[in-house]
């Protein structure tokens, strides 16, 4: 596994992070959209401490998902190793008055068994709450020991310059895939100038780019309804997963390693947040570390890419 510095902390990360929001059910933050049937905690308990057997130092959960219950299982899991792991979880955007963020943080705190959190996001900007109130509390609790690095989640470029104004910023969290760039639209450059490290969520699209939704797989949960997973789209996403399977090939690899890997050789990139139960997939995706990939060949996913983004009209 390799590790990369955390902003303008003296954190470490690795280069992938268990993504724990499945480990809860669901993510309250999308309405009750994103929801998926999960198996026993023992189960996610142990696929936890396999991925910290595997060089894993990176945990992301949120009080949010499955309304803490990701985070009472990240917590129960790494207890014992606590101090050997970087641990992020988020406050909600309705959690973000001053008091109301001491509060939040409180009850992760208790969910996840530690008396500090490494990485604590705003999961999301708040439209009513000013984002220097929210700052303030968070600038206190840094100064107090309490959080080690703040960091944001789903921020235009306008919203972080505006929350860097009070504070220091050390991760931001967009999704960022091959077939989801407009981070680099914006927020990239100034990440890069501003020693921001980039944590992407849906590094492999949702699943689209394993490419098992190219060969017949259908969709039987909430993504059936997300443009990527329509057929036209799915037509015309075909050309990327072409490419992407001749390297796999010639690599003896998966599309998801493929995929993840890109996001290694992009500029500012820190960690791709990979999300699931199945072990095998995850340690599969693990593997997206070891394999190499040609400045050519990053280099030709980038145009085919650009290609197909342009097609659909983005």
């Amino acid at each position: 596994m390799e590790y990369v510095k955390l902003g303008n902390t003296d954190l470490e990360v690795s280069r992938i992070t268990f993504g724990a929001m499945e480990l809860g059910g669901g993510n309250a933050f999308a309405g009750g959209a994103h929801h998926w049937e999960v198996k026993s905690d023992e189960e996610n308990m142990k696929l936890l401490r396999t991925a910290f057997e595997k060089g894993i130092n990176s945990f992301d959960t949120a009080e949010i998902y499955g309304a803490g219950h990701s985070e009472w299982v990240v917590g129960k899991s790494l207890q014992d190793i606590r101090k050997d792991c970087i641990i992020a979880t988020k406050v909600s955007p309705h959690h973000l008055r001053p008091k109301d963020i001491r509060m939040a943080l409180a009850q992760s705190m208790f969910r996840l068994k530690t008396d500090y959190i490494d990485l604590y996001y705003i999961h999301a900007p708040s439209k009513e709450i000013p984002i220097a109130d929210s700052m303030s509390e968070l600038n206190k609790l840094k100064q107090e020991g309490i959080i080690r690095a703040i960091g944001v989640s789903n921020f235009s470029l306008e919203q972080l310059k505006e929350a860097m104004n009070y504070g220091q910023i050390d991760a931001i969290q967009p999704e960022y895939n091959l077939l989801q760039r407009k981070i680099e639209q914006d927020p990239l450059g100034y990440c890069q100038d501003n020693h921001i490290s980039i944590m992407s969520y849906n590094s492999i699209a949702k699943g689209i780019l394993t490419g098992v939704f190219h060969h017949g797989k259908q969709v039987s949960d909430f993504r059936k309804e997300r443009p990527l997973f329509q057929p036209e789209s799915l037509n015309v996403t075909r050309e990327l997963i072409d490419a992407m399977q001749d390297i796999a090939e010639a690599k003896g690899a998966t599309l998801a390693q493929v995929a993840i890997h890109w996001l290694f050789h992009q500029p500012g990139f820190t960690s791709a947040i990979i999300g699931t139960q199945n072990e095998k997939h995850f340690l599969d995706n693990v593997k997206a570390v070891d394999i190499q990939l040609s400045n050519d060949e990053v280099a030709h996913l980038d145009t085919v890419s650009r290609k197909v983004l342009a097609e659909l009209g983005q």
